[in-house]
């Protein structure tokens, strides 16, 4: 196993309603790494074009992975591991995150087009409509055999797919001692990126 005092940035990728932010925050929680929500760095635009039911093209996510890919740049600069999501659901934009970037690796959460259709039938307070999965399930392409990261299936409880993502990913612990990896702690974890409230579209 590689030096666990390695800087690492990890994109939790896959698309909407696949449960990003949740084992994100999971790994924060695990390895005390910073968190951010990737969905925070969309301009005003794609969220409004999102949420009016329209899919983003290249030419919107452009400026959204470059402004990801530029925080990422200034905590590797800082020597802080973090973890980011983001959806990136494309070769070419995990390409554009990881340019000049070695330190980053990438998470896909696999998950079957029913399941996440039913989650995002009943969430509330985010900017992605179900209609729009299809495009996303259209548009997404899986994680290559030469791109750095895993592939973990979402099926089952979240503490069995976090489970999966340490193990796939040799992630560090660095705990609480009284903090179990089946019981995230709820609410705000330390190291969050400020992010606008109810954002989460991608």
């Amino acid at each position: 196993m590689e030096s666990e005092e390695r800087v690492r940035h990890i994109v939790v990728m896959g698309v909407s309603g696949v449960g990003k932010s949740t084992i994100a925050k999971g790994i924060s929680t695990f390895t005390g790494w910073t968190f951010a929500e990737g969905d925070a760095f969309h301009p005003e635009a794609n969220v409004a074009k999102m949420h009016e039911g329209h899919p983003l093209t290249d030419e919107d996510r452009w400026p959204w992975l470059r402004a990801i890919g530029e925080w990422m740049s200034a905590e590797i600069a800082e020597g802080r591991s973090a973890v980011i999501t983001c959806s990136a659901l494309r070769r070419v934009y995990r390409d554009l995150l990881r340019e000049g970037r070695p330190e980053v690796e990438f998470c896909h959460l696999d998950a079957q087009a029913d399941l996440v259709g039913d989650r995002l039938t009943h969430r509330d307070g985010h900017f992605m409509p179900p209609s729009l999965l299809p495009s996303q399930f259209a548009t997404l392409e899986p994680l290559e055999d030469d791109e750095p990261g895993a592939t973990v299936s979402v099926e089952g409880a979240v503490p069995d797919v976090l489970a999966r993502v340490v193990s796939s990913l040799h992630l560090p612990d660095r705990r609480a001692d009284d903090l179990p990896i089946d019981d995230p702690p709820a609410g705000d974890l330390p190291g969050d990126h400020p992010q606008p409230p109810d954002q989460r579209t991608e």
